[in-house]
């Protein structure tokens, strides 16, 4: 029977995915070979750490499984230091998704970047050392973050689009039809199908290859993406209505309680709590990260300054993210 939710949000892995429900009729994929999840690598600890520690909001986890459910990416706004991107590895660690694939955009990126690179000067370099070898197209081309999340893989991978907002006013809208789709090509490969019509090339973020036959890619399980973004600009309705979009906000009493407490995995102590109620009455005044109370409750733990110097440091360690009315809360 399929089980709502799939993901939980209680950071304990478990098998849910294989229970997902068939995709809706407009949003099957069946691309082929069909590729076995690959093998995790050693995580480094602070993403471990991070996805360990990311506690969710009711909130969250429904719209999580709603981007699940329907295939479609989740679009997660809010402001600096609210977990955008902890999330996706929070999920991919619940529901054993494997590596992240990550994609962190800038004002230069572009479509071609996501899905694979291809190096024309190192492959003529190489023929040029070696002439009387045999040097492909598919040994000077990797496939990118994107690229590599849509190859037609048995279970969903996890892809991050980390600050979707930083990007070319075209990035979004170029996003479309490969997200739609879950499909690309790759021209280069396809000029050579007559001689080769598979190919083996490299994938993100490891030296593994996988068969593309004919140059094209598509997707089976469509992958869980997350796309953050800091809201610093708007989107075009087109790509707002395929996607699943959560707001996260600024962490009540309570959830920030929780996040201090899974991160020191104790209770937080008299000084701690008072730094929570400091950084809540100072949220109202402008942008704050969760991370600069951790750092203040960090040192406070690991120091032995007197109250007034800790206090005097908390107030360095988060200062305002954005323009805003200070305040004298300290």
């Amino acid at each position: 029977m399929p089980l709502w939710p799939v993901y939980l949000g209680t950071n304990e892995p478990h098998d849910g995915i294989s229970q997902l429900p068939p995709p809706p009729p407009w949003r099957a994929f069946d691309g082929e070979p069909v590729l076995d999840q690959p093998e995790a690598p050693t995580v480094s600890a602070d993403r471990a750490h991070r996805a360990e520690t990311y506690r969710a909001t009711q909130e969250t986890v429904q719209l999580v499984n709603a981007a699940l459910y329907l295939r479609r990416p989740l679009l997660v706004t809010g402001p600096p230091g609210t977990g955008k991107s902890s999330l996706v590895y929070a999920v991919a660690r619940e529901l054993q998704l494997g590596p992240v694939l990550r994609w962190n955009i800038t004002s230069r990126s572009t479509l071609h970047d996501g899905l694979y690179q291809y190096d024309p000067l190192s492959r003529l370099y190489a023929a040029r050392q070696a002439p009387a070898a045999e040097t492909g197209i598919e040994d000077h081309l990797r496939l990118g973050p994107l690229g590599t999340a849509l190859l037609p893989y048995a279970r969903p991978r996890a892809l991050l689009i980390d600050e979707i907002d930083k990007s070319d006013l075209d990035l979004p809208n170029d996003l479309l039809n490969v997200l739609e789709e879950g499909e690309y090509e790759i021209p280069e490969l396809i000029r050579t199908t007559r001689d080769t019509p598979s190919a083996e090339v490299m994938i993100d973020g490891s030296d593994q290859r996988v068969t593309v036959e004919r140059g094209r890619v598509r997707c089976r399980a469509f992958p869980f993406v997350v796309l953050t973004s800091n809201g610093e600009r708007e989107f075009p309705p087109a790509f707002l209505r395929r996607c699943v979009t959560l707001r996260l906000r600024q962490p009540d009493d309570s959830h920030l309680t929780d996040i201090v407490r899974a991160h020191f995995d104790e209770e937080p102590d008299a000084y701690a709590q008072t730094l929570i109620s400091r950084f809540l009455s100072r949220v109202g005044g402008g942008d704050l990260a969760t991370d600069q109370l951790l750092n203040a409750i960090y040192l406070a733990r690991s120091s032995d300054l007197a109250a007034e110097s800790l206090d005097e440091l908390a107030e360095r360690l988060m200062p305002y993210l954005s323009e805003a009315p200070q305040s004298d809360a300290f």
